[in-house]
C-alpha cells in the first residue's frame, strides 16, 4: 500500500471509529465489565423450565447451583432465556456454556433485545440476522465480541440448535458498561429550539448525530434555515428519513435544486435508529443505521448560514417556515449532538440557549401498543 492510500485508510478508520454502528469500544472507554454475575435471580426469565432446579436463575456462567444451568421443559426453537439488566446498558460481548456436567448445550443461537420486554429486535451483523456459534460441550466457555454493541435493557438468547444427544442447556455472561442517555420525548405538538450565541452562524463543516424511535411515519426531526435560502431539514416521510440541504441563494432555480436524499425504511417501528449527518463544504455523508450515502450539495456556496436557532421536533412558526404544513415529530430523540453540543443535556439543565414549545419530557414513554417483530431462523 502506498503512503497516500495508507493516509486515506487511516482517515476513513478514524471517521468510522466513533459511530454507533462501529466497533463495540467506539465509546472510547473500557466497556467490558461483567453484567450478569451480580444480578439477582429475579432478573432472569425463560419460556419454560424443565424443573425448579433448571430455572433461568441458575444460568450464570461457571456456576453449579441447582442443576447447573437453565434447561427448558421441551427442547425446541420456540424456547428462550431472558436477562433484565434493570436499565438500558451497552453490551459489547457475550459468553456461553452448557449445563454443568451434562450433555445439555446449545450449538447455535440468535440474540434479541428490547427496552421494554415487549417490543423485540433481532441482532444483526453484516446486514443480516446473525446466528452465533455456541458450545460443543457442557463446560468450555465460548466468547463472542459483538461487532455492533447493543444498547438495551433486556436481552434474549434464542436457541436454534443443540446437542442431538442431550437437551437445550445454557449458562451465560454479558459484558459491557453503563450507557449515557439524554432523551427528549415529543408528543407531536411540541418542539425544542437551540438558540445560537449570535444572530447568524456560518459553518464550513457540520456534524449532527442522534438516535430516534417513533411509531409515526411522518414528522420533522430537525430543521434550520438562513436568510439567503440556506436550509437543512431531517424529516420522516412515510417511514423513510429524508435529508434536505441547500447552501446558497433564494432564486426559484436554486430552491428547486435543493439536495435531497432519502435513506431507510420502516423507521416507524418503535426501535432506536442511528442518524449521522457529516458535512465538509459541499460534501455530505448521510447515515441511517448501517447505511451511508455520500452526495454533494448543489449551488455555489460552501458554507451553511443559519439564522438564530435550530428547531428540533418541528419547524418554526408558519410565517418563517418554508414548510408550515409539515408534521411535528412524535416520539423520542436521544443523544442529539449538533457540532459538538449536547442539545438535550442543555435542555435538561434548563440552559438559556434552549426554548421549548409545548410539553417535552426527558424520559421515553413507551406506547401501550407496539409493532411485533417475528423471528425467522434464516
Amino acid at each position: 500500500m502506498d503512503s497516500l492510500s495508507a493516509i486515506g485508510l487511516c482517515i476513513a478508520l478514524s471517521l468510522n471509529a466513533g459511530r454507533w454502528m462501529g466497533t463495540a469500544t467506539a465509546s472510547g472507554h473500557n466497556c467490558d465489565n461483567q453484567l450478569v454475575s451480580d444480578l439477582h435471580r429475579w432478573a432472569f426469565n425463560s419460556s419454560s423450565e424443565f424443573s425448579s432446579s433448571h430455572s433461568p436463575g441458575y444460568a450464570k456462567l461457571n456456576r453449579r447451583d441447582g442443576a447447573g444451568g437453565w434447561s427448558p421443559l421441551e427442547s425446541s426453537k420456540h424456547q428462550w432465556l431472558q436477562i433484565d439488566l434493570g436499565e438500558r446498558t451497552e453490551m459489547t460481548a457475550i459468553a456461553t456454556q452448557g449445563r454443568y456436567g451434562s450433555s445439555d448445550w446449545v450449538t447455535r443461537y440468535l440474540l434479541m433485545f428490547s427496552d421494554t420486554g415487549r417490543n423485540w429486535k433481532q441482532y444483526r451483523q453484516e446486514d443480516s440476522i446473525w446466528a452465533f456459534t455456541g458450545n460443543s460441550n457442557a463446560d468450555t466457555v465460548v466468547h463472542h465480541k459483538l461487532q455492533n454493541s447493543i444498547k438495551a435493557r433486556f436481552l434474549r438468547f434464542m436457541p436454534l440448535d443443540w446437542n442431538p444427544n442431550g437437551r437445550i442447556g445454557m449458562r451465560v455472561e454479558l459484558y459491557g458498561c453503563s450507557y449515557r442517555s439524554d432523551v427528549a420525548d415529543f408528543d407531536g405538538r411540541s418542539s425544542m429550539f437551540y438558540r445560537f450565541n449570535q444572530k447568524m452562524v456560518s459553518t464550513v463543516k457540520d456534524a449532527i448525530f442522534l438516535k430516534f424511535k417513533t411509531m409515526r411515519s411522518d414528522g420533522v426531526v430537525l430543521h434550520g434555515q438562513g436568510p439567503q435560502g440556506d436550509h437543512v431539514t431531517l424529516e420522516l416521510r412515510k417511514g423513510k428519513l429524508s435529508l434536505e440541504i441547500h447552501l446558497g441563494d433564494q432564486s426559484p432555480q436554486a430552491v428547486s435544486d435543493r439536495s435531497s436524499v432519502t435513506l431507510g425504511s420502516l423507521l416507524d417501528d418503535q426501535h432506536w435508529h442511528y442518524i449521522a449527518v457529516e458535512r465538509n463544504k459541499k460534501q455530505v455523508n448521510f447515515t441511517v443505521d448501517a447505511d451511508t450515502q455520500q452526495f454533494q450539495t448543489k449551488g455555489d456556496s460552501e458554507t451553511l448560514d443559519l439564522d438564530y436557532e435550530l428547531s428540533i421536533g418541528g419547524t418554526p412558526i408558519p410565517s418563517k417556515s418554508m414548510a408550515s404544513q409539515r408534521k411535528n415529530f412524535n416520539g423520542c430523540i436521544e443523544n442529539l449532538h449538533y457540532n459538538g453540543v449536547n442539545v438535550i443535556d442543555l435542555a435538561k439543565r434548563h440552559k438559556p440557549q434552549i426554548y421549548i414549545v409545548g410539553n417535552i419530557s426527558f424520559s421515553c414513554t413507551e406506547p401501550r401498543t407496539v409493532p411485533v417483530t417475528f423471528m425467522t431462523s434464516g
